[in-house]
Protein backbone atom coordinates (compact mmCIF):
# COMPACT_ATOMS: atom_id res chain seq x y z
CA UNK A 1 0.00 0.00 0.00
CA UNK A 2 1.34 3.93 -0.76
CA UNK A 3 0.39 6.36 1.39
CA UNK A 4 0.41 10.07 0.67
CA UNK A 5 1.51 10.52 4.58
CA UNK A 6 2.68 7.08 7.09
CA UNK A 7 2.63 8.33 10.77
CA UNK A 8 5.23 5.63 12.37
CA UNK A 9 6.69 4.16 15.89
CA UNK A 10 3.50 6.51 17.64
CA UNK A 11 1.92 5.88 20.79
CA UNK A 12 -2.14 6.12 19.16
CA UNK A 13 -4.87 7.49 21.34
CA UNK A 14 -7.88 7.32 19.67
CA UNK A 15 -9.90 10.14 21.26
CA UNK A 16 -12.00 6.95 23.53
CA UNK A 17 -10.85 7.47 26.87
CA UNK A 18 -8.83 4.12 26.34
CA UNK A 19 -5.07 3.71 26.69
CA UNK A 20 -2.61 4.08 24.04
CA UNK A 21 -1.29 1.75 22.26
CA UNK A 22 1.58 1.16 19.13
CA UNK A 23 0.37 1.90 15.33
CA UNK A 24 1.39 3.29 12.91
CA UNK A 25 -1.21 5.41 11.01
CA UNK A 26 -1.86 5.50 7.12
CA UNK A 27 -3.40 8.64 5.63
CA UNK A 28 -4.78 8.51 1.49
CA UNK A 29 -6.08 12.02 0.49
CA UNK A 30 -8.26 13.76 3.41
CA UNK A 31 -8.77 10.32 5.07
CA UNK A 32 -7.11 8.08 7.32
CA UNK A 33 -6.80 4.49 5.83
CA UNK A 34 -5.19 2.44 7.86
CA UNK A 35 -4.29 1.93 11.53
CA UNK A 36 -1.95 -0.83 12.87
CA UNK A 37 1.78 -2.32 11.94
CA UNK A 38 2.14 -0.95 8.48
CA UNK A 39 5.76 -1.80 7.96
CA UNK A 40 6.96 -2.07 4.35
CA UNK A 41 4.57 0.32 3.48
CA UNK A 42 5.25 2.83 0.72
CA UNK A 43 4.76 6.08 1.73
CA UNK A 44 5.30 9.96 0.05
CA UNK A 45 6.23 11.34 3.41
CA UNK A 46 7.18 9.65 6.44
CA UNK A 47 6.55 10.89 10.12
CA UNK A 48 8.86 9.10 12.73
CA UNK A 49 6.52 9.58 16.29
CA UNK A 50 8.87 7.87 18.10
CA UNK A 51 8.36 8.64 21.79
CA UNK A 52 5.59 11.39 20.79
CA UNK A 53 1.88 11.04 21.12
CA UNK A 54 -0.76 10.79 17.74
CA UNK A 55 -4.01 12.03 18.44
CA UNK A 56 -7.41 13.28 17.26
CA UNK A 57 -6.74 16.89 16.26
CA UNK A 58 -8.36 18.95 18.83
CA UNK A 59 -11.95 20.42 18.84
CA UNK A 60 -12.53 23.65 20.26
CA UNK A 61 -15.81 23.76 21.41
CA UNK A 62 -16.06 27.36 21.89
CA UNK A 63 -14.10 30.07 20.17
CA UNK A 64 -14.55 33.48 18.88
CA UNK A 65 -12.46 33.39 15.64
CA UNK A 66 -15.56 34.00 13.26
CA UNK A 67 -13.80 37.16 12.07
CA UNK A 68 -10.12 37.13 12.28
CA UNK A 69 -10.23 33.51 10.64
CA UNK A 70 -11.71 35.67 7.25
CA UNK A 71 -8.50 38.23 8.39
CA UNK A 72 -5.90 35.89 8.78
CA UNK A 73 -6.85 31.95 7.76
CA UNK A 74 -3.68 30.80 8.71
CA UNK A 75 -5.50 31.03 12.07
CA UNK A 76 -1.23 30.41 14.30
CA UNK A 77 -2.43 30.87 18.04
CA UNK A 78 -4.91 28.01 17.71
CA UNK A 79 -3.42 25.52 15.09
CA UNK A 80 -0.12 25.72 16.83
CA UNK A 81 -1.79 24.47 19.78
CA UNK A 82 -3.48 21.07 17.55
CA UNK A 83 -6.61 23.18 17.37
CA UNK A 84 -7.80 21.45 13.76
CA UNK A 85 -11.70 22.23 14.05
CA UNK A 86 -13.34 25.16 16.02
CA UNK A 87 -16.55 26.36 17.21
CA UNK A 88 -17.66 30.02 16.03
CA UNK A 89 -20.51 31.92 17.03
CA UNK A 90 -20.63 31.39 20.17
CA UNK A 91 -21.81 34.07 23.84
CA UNK A 92 -25.00 35.03 21.45
CA UNK A 93 -22.69 36.37 18.53
CA UNK A 94 -22.26 35.07 15.33
CA UNK A 95 -20.81 36.88 11.51
CA UNK A 96 -24.52 36.13 9.95
CA UNK A 97 -27.38 36.78 9.45
CA UNK A 98 -26.03 40.14 8.88
CA UNK A 99 -28.43 42.96 7.36
CA UNK A 100 -27.77 46.53 6.24
CA UNK A 101 -28.27 47.73 9.69
CA UNK A 102 -26.13 45.55 11.46
CA UNK A 103 -23.52 46.03 8.72
CA UNK A 104 -23.21 49.89 9.52
CA UNK A 105 -23.12 48.95 13.39
CA UNK A 106 -20.05 46.77 12.68
CA UNK A 107 -18.39 48.72 10.24
CA UNK A 108 -18.53 51.91 12.64
CA UNK A 109 -17.48 49.65 15.86
CA UNK A 110 -15.24 46.68 14.95
CA UNK A 111 -12.56 48.54 12.53
CA UNK A 112 -10.54 48.25 15.92
CA UNK A 113 -10.20 44.98 15.86
CA UNK A 114 -9.92 43.72 12.58
CA UNK A 115 -7.91 46.87 10.55
CA UNK A 116 -9.48 49.00 7.54
CA UNK A 117 -9.43 46.89 5.11
CA UNK A 118 -11.54 44.12 6.33
CA UNK A 119 -14.98 43.82 4.30
CA UNK A 120 -18.36 42.96 5.61
CA UNK A 121 -19.23 41.46 2.50
CA UNK A 122 -21.91 38.73 3.18
CA UNK A 123 -25.39 38.68 4.39
CA UNK A 124 -26.36 34.93 5.23
CA UNK A 125 -24.93 32.04 6.96
CA UNK A 126 -24.57 30.43 4.12
CA UNK A 127 -22.57 33.15 2.14
CA UNK A 128 -20.38 33.51 5.13
CA UNK A 129 -19.47 29.80 5.06
CA UNK A 130 -19.06 29.69 1.20
CA UNK A 131 -16.41 32.90 1.74
CA UNK A 132 -14.25 31.20 4.66
CA UNK A 133 -14.53 28.09 1.49
CA UNK A 134 -13.42 30.86 -1.19
CA UNK A 135 -10.38 31.95 1.38
CA UNK A 136 -9.17 28.82 2.61
CA UNK A 137 -8.58 28.32 6.16
CA UNK A 138 -6.07 26.04 8.57
CA UNK A 139 -8.79 24.64 10.54
CA UNK A 140 -11.95 23.33 10.26
CA UNK A 141 -15.09 25.66 11.05
CA UNK A 142 -18.24 24.80 13.08
CA UNK A 143 -20.70 27.94 13.05
CA UNK A 144 -23.36 28.11 15.33
CA UNK A 145 -25.81 31.01 14.69
CA UNK A 146 -26.02 33.56 17.37
CA UNK A 147 -29.55 34.55 19.01
CA UNK A 148 -27.82 38.34 19.95
CA UNK A 149 -27.00 38.55 16.00
CA UNK A 150 -30.71 37.31 15.33
CA UNK A 151 -32.15 39.56 17.43
CA UNK A 152 -30.38 42.74 16.50
CA UNK A 153 -31.01 41.84 13.00
CA UNK A 154 -34.80 42.24 13.86
CA UNK A 155 -35.30 44.35 17.05
CA UNK A 156 -32.23 46.15 17.36
CA UNK A 157 -30.94 46.83 20.64
CA UNK A 158 -34.20 47.24 22.38
CA UNK A 159 -35.20 45.95 25.91
CA UNK A 160 -38.59 44.55 25.64
CA UNK A 161 -39.90 41.45 24.28
CA UNK A 162 -40.61 41.16 20.58
CA UNK A 163 -43.92 41.20 18.80
CA UNK A 164 -45.37 38.10 17.78
CA UNK A 165 -44.18 39.29 14.18
CA UNK A 166 -41.19 39.72 15.69
CA UNK A 167 -40.47 36.26 17.12
CA UNK A 168 -41.78 35.10 13.90
CA UNK A 169 -38.74 36.59 11.79
CA UNK A 170 -36.23 35.80 14.37
CA UNK A 171 -37.69 31.82 14.09
CA UNK A 172 -37.34 32.42 10.20
CA UNK A 173 -33.62 33.61 10.67
CA UNK A 174 -32.35 30.93 12.71
CA UNK A 175 -33.99 28.28 10.56
CA UNK A 176 -32.36 29.99 7.25
CA UNK A 177 -29.01 30.01 9.29
CA UNK A 178 -29.77 26.27 10.16
CA UNK A 179 -30.85 25.16 6.37
CA UNK A 180 -27.69 26.99 5.80
CA UNK A 181 -25.34 24.22 7.76
CA UNK A 182 -25.29 26.09 11.46
CA UNK A 183 -25.04 23.60 13.84
CA UNK A 184 -26.89 25.39 16.68
CA UNK A 185 -27.75 28.48 18.57
CA UNK A 186 -25.77 30.51 20.91
CA UNK A 187 -27.07 32.91 24.12
CA UNK A 188 -25.08 35.20 25.51
CA UNK A 189 -27.44 36.33 28.12
CA UNK A 190 -24.81 39.44 29.92
CA UNK A 191 -24.64 41.00 26.83
CA UNK A 192 -27.02 43.30 24.50
CA UNK A 193 -29.31 42.63 23.30
CA UNK A 194 -29.59 38.74 24.34
CA UNK A 195 -29.64 39.80 28.08
CA UNK A 196 -33.05 41.85 26.87
CA UNK A 197 -34.71 38.27 25.94
CA UNK A 198 -36.94 36.50 28.20
CA UNK A 199 -36.95 32.32 29.00
CA UNK A 200 -39.72 31.92 27.06
CA UNK A 201 -38.17 33.98 23.95
CA UNK A 202 -35.23 31.50 23.69
CA UNK A 203 -37.49 28.53 24.03
CA UNK A 204 -39.05 29.15 20.74
CA UNK A 205 -36.11 29.90 19.21
CA UNK A 206 -34.27 26.26 20.11
CA UNK A 207 -37.36 24.61 19.43
CA UNK A 208 -36.56 25.81 15.97
CA UNK A 209 -32.59 24.62 16.28
CA UNK A 210 -34.14 21.17 18.06
CA UNK A 211 -35.96 20.43 14.56
CA UNK A 212 -32.60 20.55 13.15
CA UNK A 213 -30.41 18.47 15.20
CA UNK A 214 -28.42 21.03 16.76
CA UNK A 215 -27.42 22.18 19.92
CA UNK A 216 -28.12 25.63 21.97
CA UNK A 217 -24.91 26.59 23.57
CA UNK A 218 -25.30 29.11 26.35
CA UNK A 219 -23.27 31.78 28.17
CA UNK A 220 -25.49 31.98 30.82
CA UNK A 221 -27.62 34.71 32.50
CA UNK A 222 -24.20 35.30 35.07
CA UNK A 223 -21.42 33.59 36.32
CA UNK A 224 -21.57 34.87 40.22
CA UNK A 225 -24.18 36.13 42.35
CA UNK A 226 -26.77 34.53 39.84
CA UNK A 227 -24.83 31.74 38.81
CA UNK A 228 -27.21 28.70 40.32
CA UNK A 229 -30.34 30.39 39.44
CA UNK A 230 -28.60 30.92 35.29
CA UNK A 231 -27.90 27.28 35.52
CA UNK A 232 -31.28 26.46 35.91
CA UNK A 233 -32.58 28.42 33.49
CA UNK A 234 -29.85 26.98 30.83
CA UNK A 235 -31.65 23.55 31.84
CA UNK A 236 -35.11 24.70 31.91
CA UNK A 237 -34.60 25.71 27.91
CA UNK A 238 -33.39 22.52 27.10
CA UNK A 239 -36.17 20.19 28.91
CA UNK A 240 -39.20 22.79 27.73
CA UNK A 241 -37.37 23.14 24.37
CA UNK A 242 -36.37 19.11 23.78
CA UNK A 243 -32.77 20.43 22.69
CA UNK A 244 -28.99 19.22 24.02
CA UNK A 245 -27.54 22.19 26.27
CA UNK A 246 -23.62 23.15 26.36
CA UNK A 247 -23.24 25.73 29.11
CA UNK A 248 -20.13 28.00 28.13
CA UNK A 249 -17.30 28.25 30.17
CA UNK A 250 -18.73 26.52 33.21
CA UNK A 251 -16.73 28.63 36.06
CA UNK A 252 -17.99 30.37 39.12
CA UNK A 253 -16.68 34.35 38.91
CA UNK A 254 -15.70 36.65 42.11
CA UNK A 255 -14.75 35.42 45.48
CA UNK A 256 -17.80 35.64 47.15
CA UNK A 257 -19.01 32.99 44.48
CA UNK A 258 -15.73 30.91 45.24
CA UNK A 259 -17.18 26.97 45.87
CA UNK A 260 -20.22 27.45 44.31
CA UNK A 261 -18.89 24.89 41.20
CA UNK A 262 -20.50 22.08 43.99
CA UNK A 263 -23.74 23.10 43.59
CA UNK A 264 -23.66 24.18 39.88
CA UNK A 265 -22.23 20.84 39.16
CA UNK A 266 -24.64 19.16 41.14
CA UNK A 267 -27.84 20.74 39.21
CA UNK A 268 -26.26 19.02 35.90
CA UNK A 269 -25.99 15.69 37.43
CA UNK A 270 -29.29 16.43 38.70
CA UNK A 271 -30.88 17.15 35.24
CA UNK A 272 -28.73 14.10 33.62
CA UNK A 273 -30.66 11.71 35.61
CA UNK A 274 -33.93 13.25 34.78
CA UNK A 275 -33.21 12.84 31.23
CA UNK A 276 -32.33 16.39 29.93
CA UNK A 277 -28.75 16.40 28.11
CA UNK A 278 -26.63 19.00 29.28
CA UNK A 279 -22.89 19.27 28.82
CA UNK A 280 -20.43 21.89 29.70
CA UNK A 281 -16.77 23.26 28.15
CA UNK A 282 -14.31 25.39 30.39
CA UNK A 283 -10.59 27.03 29.59
CA UNK A 284 -8.01 26.29 32.07
CA UNK A 285 -7.07 29.45 34.12
CA UNK A 286 -8.77 31.41 36.70
CA UNK A 287 -9.12 34.71 34.62
CA UNK A 288 -11.69 35.41 32.54
CA UNK A 289 -11.76 38.10 29.58
CA UNK A 290 -14.55 40.66 28.38
CA UNK A 291 -15.25 43.74 26.96
CA UNK A 292 -14.50 46.20 29.69
CA UNK A 293 -18.67 47.39 28.81
CA UNK A 294 -19.94 44.41 30.19
CA UNK A 295 -19.63 45.73 33.51
CA UNK A 296 -22.27 48.47 33.40
CA UNK A 297 -25.95 47.53 33.69
CA UNK A 298 -27.97 46.12 30.81
CA UNK A 299 -29.92 48.94 30.58
CA UNK A 300 -27.24 51.57 30.21
CA UNK A 301 -26.53 49.57 26.72
CA UNK A 302 -30.35 49.84 25.71
CA UNK A 303 -30.57 51.57 22.27
CA UNK A 304 -26.74 50.12 21.41
CA UNK A 305 -23.20 51.94 21.81
CA UNK A 306 -24.27 55.12 20.01
CA UNK A 307 -26.97 55.69 22.91
CA UNK A 308 -24.86 54.19 25.56
CA UNK A 309 -21.74 56.79 24.94
CA UNK A 310 -24.26 59.60 25.17
CA UNK A 311 -25.24 57.92 28.83
CA UNK A 312 -21.75 57.97 29.47
CA UNK A 313 -21.27 61.62 29.11
CA UNK A 314 -24.25 62.83 30.82
CA UNK A 315 -23.13 63.21 34.70
CA UNK A 316 -26.33 62.35 36.18
CA UNK A 317 -26.56 58.95 34.32
CA UNK A 318 -22.65 58.38 35.60
CA UNK A 319 -23.95 59.12 39.43
CA UNK A 320 -27.31 56.83 38.94
CA UNK A 321 -24.75 53.98 37.82
CA UNK A 322 -22.31 54.24 40.65
CA UNK A 323 -25.30 53.58 42.77
CA UNK A 324 -26.21 50.54 41.34
CA UNK A 325 -23.46 49.40 43.25
CA UNK A 326 -25.28 45.42 43.48
CA UNK A 327 -24.77 45.13 39.43
CA UNK A 328 -21.13 46.66 38.60
CA UNK A 329 -18.89 46.66 42.20
CA UNK A 330 -16.37 44.98 41.99
CA UNK A 331 -12.50 45.08 42.87
CA UNK A 332 -11.21 47.39 40.39
CA UNK A 333 -7.31 46.19 41.18
CA UNK A 334 -9.08 42.89 39.78
CA UNK A 335 -9.31 43.95 36.67
CA UNK A 336 -6.66 44.53 33.81
CA UNK A 337 -7.03 46.43 30.48
CA UNK A 338 -5.44 44.32 27.36
CA UNK A 339 -6.90 46.34 24.58
CA UNK A 340 -7.46 49.67 23.94
CA UNK A 341 -6.01 50.56 20.53
CA UNK A 342 -5.97 54.46 21.49
CA UNK A 343 -3.99 54.10 25.07
CA UNK A 344 -1.64 51.68 24.40
CA UNK A 345 0.00 52.69 27.47
CA UNK A 346 -2.72 51.24 29.53
CA UNK A 347 -2.83 48.02 27.98
CA UNK A 348 -1.37 45.78 30.92
CA UNK A 349 -2.35 47.93 33.82
CA UNK A 350 -5.34 47.64 36.13
CA UNK A 351 -8.16 49.63 36.29
CA UNK A 352 -7.12 50.88 40.31
CA UNK A 353 -3.46 51.94 38.39
CA UNK A 354 -4.98 53.87 35.55
CA UNK A 355 -7.34 55.21 38.22
CA UNK A 356 -4.35 56.69 40.37
CA UNK A 357 -2.44 57.93 37.01
CA UNK A 358 -5.23 60.05 35.98
CA UNK A 359 -6.08 61.45 39.53
CA UNK A 360 -9.71 60.08 39.22
CA UNK A 361 -12.00 57.47 41.09
CA UNK A 362 -12.03 53.84 39.28
CA UNK A 363 -15.90 54.14 38.24
CA UNK A 364 -14.97 57.84 36.89
CA UNK A 365 -11.81 56.07 34.74
CA UNK A 366 -13.70 53.21 33.53
CA UNK A 367 -16.29 55.78 32.14
CA UNK A 368 -13.91 57.85 30.50
CA UNK A 369 -11.56 55.44 29.08
CA UNK A 370 -15.16 53.91 27.08
CA UNK A 371 -15.98 56.89 26.03
CA UNK A 372 -12.25 58.04 24.33
CA UNK A 373 -11.93 54.51 22.95
CA UNK A 374 -15.54 54.25 21.95
CA UNK A 375 -16.58 51.41 24.07
CA UNK A 376 -14.17 49.28 22.33
CA UNK A 377 -12.01 48.23 25.26
CA UNK A 378 -11.04 44.82 26.36
CA UNK A 379 -9.98 43.33 30.04
CA UNK A 380 -9.09 40.16 31.69
CA UNK A 381 -10.44 39.66 35.36
CA UNK A 382 -9.02 37.95 37.65
CA UNK A 383 -12.02 36.30 39.44
CA UNK A 384 -11.68 32.65 39.93
CA UNK A 385 -10.04 29.93 42.27
CA UNK A 386 -7.91 27.46 41.28
CA UNK A 387 -9.95 24.65 43.45
CA UNK A 388 -13.09 25.26 41.20
CA UNK A 389 -10.77 25.02 37.62
CA UNK A 390 -9.89 21.48 38.88
CA UNK A 391 -13.40 20.55 40.26
CA UNK A 392 -14.75 21.61 36.90
CA UNK A 393 -11.99 20.08 35.09
CA UNK A 394 -12.70 16.75 36.57
CA UNK A 395 -16.05 16.26 35.45
CA UNK A 396 -16.92 13.67 33.17
CA UNK A 397 -19.37 16.07 31.10
CA UNK A 398 -16.46 19.06 30.45
CA UNK A 399 -14.90 19.52 27.39
CA UNK A 400 -12.21 22.22 26.62
CA UNK A 401 -13.06 25.26 24.82
CA UNK A 402 -10.83 28.45 24.68
CA UNK A 403 -13.17 31.16 23.95
CA UNK A 404 -10.45 32.51 22.49
CA UNK A 405 -10.30 34.33 19.31
CA UNK A 406 -7.46 32.55 16.75
CA UNK A 407 -4.99 36.01 16.40
CA UNK A 408 -1.06 36.31 15.31
CA UNK A 409 1.72 37.93 17.10
CA UNK A 410 2.14 40.64 14.67
CA UNK A 411 -0.50 42.56 12.32
CA UNK A 412 -3.92 44.43 13.37
CA UNK A 413 -4.27 40.87 15.26
CA UNK A 414 -0.72 41.27 17.48
CA UNK A 415 -2.50 44.11 18.96
CA UNK A 416 -2.91 44.42 22.61
CA UNK A 417 -2.37 41.68 25.41
CA UNK A 418 -5.18 39.08 24.62
CA UNK A 419 -5.65 36.50 27.47
CA UNK A 420 -3.24 33.43 26.93
CA UNK A 421 -5.91 31.18 26.25
CA UNK A 422 -5.38 32.55 22.94
CA UNK A 423 -2.24 30.78 22.49
CA UNK A 424 -2.21 28.27 25.51
CA UNK A 425 -5.36 26.15 26.04
CA UNK A 426 -4.77 22.93 25.26
CA UNK A 427 -0.88 22.87 25.62
CA UNK A 428 -1.79 24.30 29.05
CA UNK A 429 -4.12 21.17 29.74
CA UNK A 430 -1.98 18.79 28.49
CA UNK A 431 1.51 20.30 30.17
CA UNK A 432 0.21 21.44 33.34
CA UNK A 433 -3.12 19.63 34.67
CA UNK A 434 -2.29 16.26 33.06
CA UNK A 435 1.37 16.82 34.05
CA UNK A 436 -0.19 17.18 37.77
CA UNK A 437 -2.38 14.58 37.65
CA UNK A 438 -5.80 16.37 37.53
CA UNK A 439 -6.59 14.81 34.35
CA UNK A 440 -5.09 11.39 32.99
CA UNK A 441 -3.78 11.72 29.35
CA UNK A 442 -6.41 9.66 27.68
CA UNK A 443 -8.87 11.16 29.88
CA UNK A 444 -7.73 14.95 28.06
CA UNK A 445 -7.66 13.37 25.26
CA UNK A 446 -11.32 12.53 24.83
CA UNK A 447 -12.41 16.15 26.79
CA UNK A 448 -10.87 17.33 23.42
CA UNK A 449 -11.65 15.43 20.76
CA UNK A 450 -14.49 12.66 20.75
CA UNK A 451 -16.60 14.28 23.63
CA UNK A 452 -16.88 17.51 21.28
CA UNK A 453 -17.32 15.65 18.13
CA UNK A 454 -20.55 13.58 19.77
CA UNK A 455 -22.01 17.04 21.29
CA UNK A 456 -21.79 18.58 17.81
CA UNK A 457 -22.80 15.52 15.91
CA UNK A 458 -19.43 15.24 13.95
CA UNK A 459 -19.42 11.68 12.80
CA UNK A 460 -15.84 11.58 11.08
CA UNK A 461 -13.59 13.37 13.06
CA UNK A 462 -12.57 13.22 16.77
CA UNK A 463 -11.00 9.75 16.58
CA UNK A 464 -8.45 8.08 15.29
CA UNK A 465 -10.58 5.52 13.30
CA UNK A 466 -10.07 3.83 9.94
CA UNK A 467 -12.42 5.75 7.13
CA UNK A 468 -12.24 8.89 9.62
CA UNK A 469 -10.80 12.40 8.01
CA UNK A 470 -7.25 12.61 9.25
CA UNK A 471 -7.20 15.36 11.47
CA UNK A 472 -4.46 14.35 13.67
CA UNK A 473 -2.35 16.07 16.13
CA UNK A 474 1.05 14.82 16.96
CA UNK A 475 2.99 15.85 20.53
CA UNK A 476 5.21 15.34 23.14
CA UNK A 477 3.94 14.09 26.22
CA UNK A 478 7.20 15.35 28.57
CA UNK A 479 7.26 18.89 26.66
CA UNK A 480 3.98 19.90 25.54
CA UNK A 481 3.31 23.50 27.61
CA UNK A 482 2.11 26.55 27.02
CA UNK A 483 4.29 29.40 26.77
CA UNK A 484 1.77 32.42 26.75
CA UNK A 485 1.38 34.57 30.05
CA UNK A 486 -0.72 37.20 30.81
CA UNK A 487 2.03 39.97 30.56
CA UNK A 488 3.65 38.42 27.52
CA UNK A 489 0.82 36.30 25.75
CA UNK A 490 1.49 36.44 22.03
CA UNK A 491 3.82 33.71 22.39
CA UNK A 492 3.38 29.83 20.74
CA UNK A 493 3.37 26.70 22.77
CA UNK A 494 5.90 24.06 22.63
CA UNK A 495 5.55 20.69 22.35
CA UNK A 496 3.42 19.96 18.98
CA UNK A 497 5.62 19.20 16.15
CA UNK A 498 3.29 18.12 13.69
CA UNK A 499 -0.82 18.91 12.75
CA UNK A 500 -2.80 17.60 10.39
CA UNK A 501 -5.61 18.74 8.76
CA UNK A 502 -7.94 16.94 5.96
CA UNK A 503 -5.10 15.16 5.20
CA UNK A 504 -2.73 17.99 5.05
CA UNK A 505 0.55 18.88 7.16
CA UNK A 506 0.00 22.41 8.58
CA UNK A 507 2.45 22.55 11.22
CA UNK A 508 5.42 20.45 10.19
CA UNK A 509 8.46 20.25 12.42
CA UNK A 510 6.93 23.24 14.38
CA UNK A 511 6.86 25.27 11.36
CA UNK A 512 3.47 26.24 9.79
CA UNK A 513 3.70 25.40 5.82
CA UNK A 514 1.28 27.64 5.19
CA UNK A 515 -1.37 25.35 3.89
CA UNK A 516 -4.63 26.26 4.08
CA UNK A 517 -7.11 22.68 3.29
CA UNK A 518 -9.62 23.51 6.75
CA UNK A 519 -13.14 23.39 5.44
CA UNK A 520 -16.56 25.17 6.49
CA UNK A 521 -17.85 21.98 8.23
CA UNK A 522 -22.06 22.62 7.53
CA UNK A 523 -24.28 20.33 9.22
CA UNK A 524 -27.07 18.17 7.33
CA UNK A 525 -30.12 17.37 8.16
Amino acid sequence: MEYDILIENGYVLDGTGNPWFRADVGIVGDTIEAIGRLRGSGANRRIDARGLIVAPGFIDIHSHSDFTILLDPGVESKIRQGVTTEVVGNCGTSAAPMNEEVRAYRERYMRGDLGEDFEFNWRTMGEYLDLIDEKGASFNVVALVGHGTVRQNVMGFEDRPPTEAELEEMKRLVAEAMEDGAWGMSTGLIYPPSCYAETDEIVELAKVVARYGGIYATHIRGEGRTLLEAVREAIEIGERAGIPVEISHFKASGRENWRKTKDSLKLVEEARRRGVDVTFDQYPYTASSTGLAAFLPHWVHEGGLDRLLERLKDPETRRKIKEEGATITRDWSSVMVVLAPKHPQYEGKRITEIAELEGKEPMDTVFDLLLAEEAQVRIVAFGMCEEDVRRVMRSPYMMVGSDGRAVAPRGVLGRGKPHPRYYGTFPRVLGHYVREGVLTLQEAMRKMTSLPAQRLGLRDRGLLREGFKADITIFDPDSVRDEATFTDPHRFPSGIPYVIVNGVLVIDGGEHTGALPGKALRKSR
